[in-house]
């Protein structure tokens, strides 16, 4: 039998991570209930605790917009790049 590789909604991984954080059953029983490899159930508890202070932070939103000031500067340079072979175009065709 192949492996067939499954693709899990955001939010049912939060519900798996949580009930992995709650403790209330084992993890084989949680990934029974879940139909999940209890690896993957442990990788999606690892990222929860990585990233929960993110949530607690005073500025969640300022890695965000880093992100997007540098995705904004990078379409600048695409933008100009274009234009000046454009131009090039223009110049050696005549």
């Amino acid at each position: 039998m192949g492996n067939i590789k499954r693709s899990h909604p955001p939010g049912f991984k939060a519900k798996v991570a949580l009930d992995l954080i709650k403790e209330t059953d084992t993890v084989s029983a949680l990934c029974s209930k879940y139909a999940i490899h209890p690896t993957q159930a442990h990788q999606w508890k690892k990222q929860l605790l990585a990233n929960v202070e993110v949530l607690f932070s005073d500025k969640p939103s300022s890695a965000l917009a880093e992100k997007d000031e540098i995705i904004g500067e990078l379409y600048k340079q695409i933008g100009q790049l274009k234009v000046e072979l454009d131009w090039l175009k223009k110049k050696l065709s005549v």
